[in-house]
């Protein structure tokens, strides 16, 4: 019964994570409340859904791949009516609790592979942002990832995806995870980052956030070109020119040194023109 026999599988991505103050300050970022109906993604073996349950959230809504995990988190949360657990990929799984309601939070210790598709499905595309969005997720990811969501323009790991989630939402470190926080441990340095979706009212308007998508995949293909020469198809050149200089920026410039609301600021020029 239980885990017993259970070990960690690579091609599902699993490392447990087993560091006391790591899930603490998981459970602290998530800022629980008791009206909370709460998402967690890859609990494994619960040691994060523990301390969720032990919040006294309303509800806590778990999604895990690995069925063999299912029946010892089933006899670990019994005794626990606002625990519901479904068996399935995250990235085609219905995300509704077990009551038909949508969550406020999400909480997920994220395998590496799925980073990318996973913040799609939970936050969205800058077209397409998930709506009603999440009031907060709290992720554990590659340190990589993490640096790239929250980089300041400028800095080596500010790129596309930067500007994207920092488009979405307000990006935050929570804290640093080494290797040996994990069993087994990763490869890789890991963090926790806390997303706060920006509310519909202040979103992108979707024909500037297409044009937006568009630059950001046109100007980073050559990251290292300056902007004049990456964004020469869009207009004139003296139209440019001007462009850049009403949206507060050189085209001698390269695409990581623009903070996310210039590319919205070109993206508005550009589309007057149009």
């Amino acid at each position: 019964m239980g885990f017993s026999g259970h070990h960690a599988r690579k091609r599902f991505g699993q490392h447990w994570l087993r560091d006391d103050s790591v899930l603490q300050r998981i459970v602290e970022a998530a800022d629980l409340q008791p009206t909370d109906r709460v998402l967690e993604v890859g609990p494994g073996r619960g040691a994060l859904t523990e301390r969720l349950l032990a919040a006294g959230v309303r509800a806590l809504h778990a999604i895990e791949l690995d069925r063999n995990l299912v029946d010892g988190l089933q006899e670990r949360f019994e005794a626990h009516p606002e625990f519901s657990l479904h068996q399935g990929d995250v990235l085609e799984a219905p995300l509704e609790l077990s009551d038909g309601r949508i969550a406020n939070k999400v909480v997920a210790n994220i395998p590496y592979n799925i980073t990318g598709p996973l913040l799609e499905r939970l936050v969205g595309r800058l077209d397409r942002p998930v709506d009603p969005p999440y009031q907060r997720l709290v992720l554990l990811v590659q340190k990589e990832v993490a640096e790239r969501i929250r980089a300041l323009p400028g800095q080596s790991s500010f790129s596309a995806l930067s500007v994207r989630m920092q488009l979405l939402a307000r990006c935050h470190s929570v804290c640093p995870v080494p290797p040996r926080c994990f069993q087994p441990p990763p490869k890789v340095q890991s963090e926790v980052i806390c997303l706060e979706p920006i509310p519909a009212s202040e979103r992108v308007e979707p024909a500037l956030a297409a044009r937006v998508e568009y630059l950001l995949k046109q100007a980073f293909l050559a990251r290292r070109k300056m902007l004049r020469n990456t964004l020469a198809n869009m207009a004139e050149p003296d139209r440019l020119q001007d462009l850049a200089a009403s949206s507060g920026f050189s085209l001698q410039q390269r695409p990581q040194e623009l903070a996310p609301d210039i590319w919205v600021a070109l993206a508005r020029g550009l589309n007057r023109g149009d």
